[in-house]
């Protein structure tokens, strides 16, 4: 294990335990940003059918999510998410013009500190890993200690959208660049049973098309102005985001679309070297990238998945006490 609490893609992993009369279950849940939120309705249903994970593995906004539910707070979570409306979403989205991202990211890391305070993983409910990127060398970092809400930092943090985070000295970005669905580190980390949770297994072919924000003068009416002119910030905002009454896309669009291509082609190759044992995949691809107001959609989408997947699993845990 390295310095400050993380394993590099690698390093030595606990051993797999022996004579369990249940296999050990880890999930591994994927990247996707809005559609994210489907991790929520997957987590659910699966402690509901009692098929609990006890290695979570999260990269990206599977990071945030996977980390809540090790926390024991995914229901506060769920019911924040199913608060959200498009004009709260924009109002997270704090746009600045200097540093290495397009969003400071200020009003989401106090969200996250207001719920997870000083929570650290080592102390979490269950075993939990976040999957990031080490800028300076483009290595797999597996963040196993640590402040819980920092690793969250780390592993979401999408090159141009977010800085990258600072993490014991080593500058840290997005999971997704390197193990957009962290099989591998469910099974490095003992877990005889992995599932892993695909949110883009639907997005053939949806590289190139762009999702509408719908971002508009109605959404951001608190946006000052003047002579009925827009104000600097929604110039901005327009810009980045495009706008509702033009099929140009803006900035963030052209950087996803970019984005979405790289990662499904390497979560493919990834997936086809170390399969999971489950494979869940919500119907998502029609959710926007910043489609987060759409969370009850989302979570459904993923407790309809797990049913879809419930004879594999079944079929699955049963084979492994077989041979326990």
């Amino acid at each position: 294990m390295g310095k400050f609490g993380f394993f590099r893609n690698g390093d030595d992993a606990p051993d797999q335990p022996r004579g369990m009369k249940r296999p050990k279950i880890g999930i591994a849940l994927g990247s996707g940003v809005a559609r994210g939120w489907a991790h929520l309705g997957v987590l659910k249903r699966l402690n509901e059918l009692g098929y609990e994970p006890d290695i979570v593995a999260g990269t990206s906004m599977g990071a945030l999510v996977g980390g809540c539910y090790a926390a024991g707070t995914l229901s506060q979570l769920e019911t924040y998410a199913l608060s959200l409306t498009r004009r709260k979403v924009f109002g997270l989205l704090d746009l600045t013009l200097g540093g290495s991202g397009l969003i400071a990211g200020t009003k989401l890391t106090e969200l996250l500190n207001q719920h997870l305070g000083d929570l650290n993983i080592e102390n979490l409910e269950k075993e939990f890993i976040g999957i990031a990127t080490e800028l300076a060398t483009g290595h797999e970092i597996w963040l196993r200690q640590g402040p819980l809400v920092e690793a969250m930092q780390a592993s979401y943090a999408l090159p141009g959208i977010f800085k990258p985070v600072s993490v014991g000295g080593i500058w840290l970005m997005d999971g997704a660049l390197v193990n957009p669905i962290p099989v591998s580190v469910c099974r490095a980390m003992g877990a005889r049973l992995v599932i892993a949770v695909n949110l883009n297994t639907d997005a053939f072919g949806a590289g190139t098309v762009i999702q509408n924000t719908g971002f508009n003068g109605e959404d951001n009416s608190d946006v000052s102005t003047s002579n009925g002119g827009h104000s600097i910030a929604a110039t901005i905002r327009r810009r980045i985001f495009g706008r509702s009454d033009t099929t140009d896309p803006g900035i963030s669009d052209v950087m996803m679309a970019a984005f979405n291509v790289v990662q499904d082609r390497l979560a493919r190759s990834r997936l086809a070297g170390d399969p999971p044992d489950v494979m869940i995949a919500p119907r998502a691809s029609h959710i926007g990238i910043f489609d987060f107001d759409k969370a009850k959609e989302s979570i459904e989408l993923g407790r309809d998945a797990v049913d879809k997947a419930l004879p594999y699993l079944e079929e699955a845990v049963e084979l492994l006490k077989e041979h326990a």
